[in-house]
């Protein structure tokens, strides 16, 4: 009996140590290895500048641009741009150029200003001449050869300006008068001076002056500009001179 016991209770002792061991609880499994972090996208930078930013009106201006991880990029007044560049411009009156860069990371934007001065005041002068000395300004008598009527070809460009400033003045009437030298006759000189102040007239006319605004008279040798007897002084006197009519 004593022997049965000493071998149930070794065994007991067994069954007893295997039963606890099986209900021991297993350890934890580890955690699983964290996700490395994902990289933020960078936001887009912006710069622009304008060279000159003062200028008068009519002068150009350079714009210059960059940006940094923009997608798309635009200017005020100007639209879609490229993600850097240059462009020439020419602002009328005082501008701000803002420009928006846009992309994955955001926005960004920048401004260029402008100022554009007013072009000097042009002085205009002050016309303070009568009508009659602005007349004498712009109307030149004509000088003859000796002994003829005949409009030269010098007397021709200038009465192509006299009838110029007459067809701009409507308002304005003329006197011609016809003059010649002391050579002669009297009657004679009267009769060429009569023509050359109608051949002078003439000419006016196909100008384009109305006749009725044009009076001749002729004053023969009555009323010389020079009175030495040599061809420099009748050359002075051999003329149609004009005035205005009152």
């Amino acid at each position: 009996m004593q022997i049965r016991n000493r071998i149930l209770v070794p065994a007991f002792l067994l069954v007893a140590l295997t039963a606890f061991s099986g209900c021991k609880k297993p350890k934890p499994l580890p955690p699983p290895p964290e996700a490395p972090p994902v990289a933020a996208t960078p936001a887009p930078t912006a710069q622009i500048t304008a060279t000159p930013n003062v200028i008068s009106a009519g002068d150009q201006v350079q714009l210059s641009w960059r940006t940094t991880d923009a997608t798309s990029v635009s200017i005020d007044g100007i639209g879609d741009v490229p993600t850097s560049g240059v462009k020439t411009v020419t602002p009328t009156q005082a501008t701000t150029y803002h420009l928006v860069a846009r992309g994955q990371g955001g926005s960004a934007e920048a401004s260029a200003s402008v100022t554009v001065n007013a072009p000097p005041a042009v002085q205009v002068p002050t016309n303070t001449m009568s009508a009659e000395e602005e007349f004498k300004a712009s109307v030149q008598d004509i000088f003859f050869d000796y002994d003829t009527d005949d409009i030269r070809a010098d007397a021709q460009a200038t009465l192509s300006k006299d009838a110029s400033y007459l067809v701009s003045h409507p308002g304005v009437k003329v006197v011609i008068g016809g003059y010649c030298d002391e050579r002669g006759s009297d009657e004679y000189n009267l009769a060429l001076g009569q023509r050359r102040a109608e051949s002078t007239k003439n000419a006016l006319v196909q100008a384009g002056v109305g006749g009725d605004r044009v009076r001749v008279i002729s004053y023969g040798k009555e009323k010389p500009f020079c009175t030495q007897s040599d061809e420099s002084c009748w050359q002075q006197n051999r003329r149609a001179g004009f005035t205005m009519d009152r």
